[in-house]
């Protein structure tokens, strides 16, 4: 399946329910990650490092970066809330190393314990994509690494700036229409307010 579709799909069966989206795109989401949060999200810079650290995170490359926006699936601009429809490539071990590290009480638009079982689930095969793909902020073979960082990321400080906990959407066989009726109620919901 070509790069996208999985997402089109999505965005293209909520458009057919009148529910726009639009890519999500702000600029407190950057690629220097926790070391360029602003103020406003202070609270979880701390947990974001230990992740980066537990990661094999590279802090001077990290920091290093340009505060270009991180660019995510949707938002749901309405109601503030931002989307992600997680294809195979983010069930990997890293995955699960980073939802390890979440503090209890965390506000989550997804449920932990089912991430948790799909990346044990999908590791096998998911931690050998693109496997020896450098990252830069992870060094040589670090793109898993990195997107498992990036997903951390989004789910602790879209909440910490005041939105609504990030819906993730697991589609691991990469079909978007499917992934989006397991969360049609919700975002029907979302377009009711």
């Amino acid at each position: 399946m070509p790069v996208g579709d999985c997402e089109r799909a999505f965005a293209n069966a909520a458009a057919a329910d009148g529910i726009a989206l639009t890519r999500a795109r702000v600029p407190w989401l950057n690629q220097r990650g926790h070391y360029g949060l602003p103020l406003e999200a202070h609270e979880v810079r701390e947990t974001l490092g230990r992740i980066f650290e537990a990661l094999g995170g590279v802090e001077t490359q990290q920091r290093a970066k340009r505060l270009t926006s991180l660019p995510g699936d949707f938002l749901h601009e309405p109601s503030g809330t931002f989307i992600e429809v997680d294809e195979s490539q983010h069930f990997t071990s890293w995955r699960l190393r980073s939802l390890d590290l979440y503090p209890p009480g965390t506000p989550l638009g997804f449920d932990l314990a089912e991430y948790r079982e799909l990346c044990a689930d999908w590791a096998p095969r998911s931690d050998r994509y693109r496997a020896s793909k450098p990252a830069v902020g992870f060094g040589d073979a670090g793109r898993q690494r990195q997107r498992a960082y990036h997903d951390a990321l989004r789910d602790l400080v879209v909440p910490a700036m005041g939105h609504p906990p990030l819906i993730r959407v697991p589609a691991p066989a990469r079909d978007g229409s499917a992934a989006y009726e397991r969360v049609r109620p919700r975002l029907a919901a979302l377009s009711a307010e």
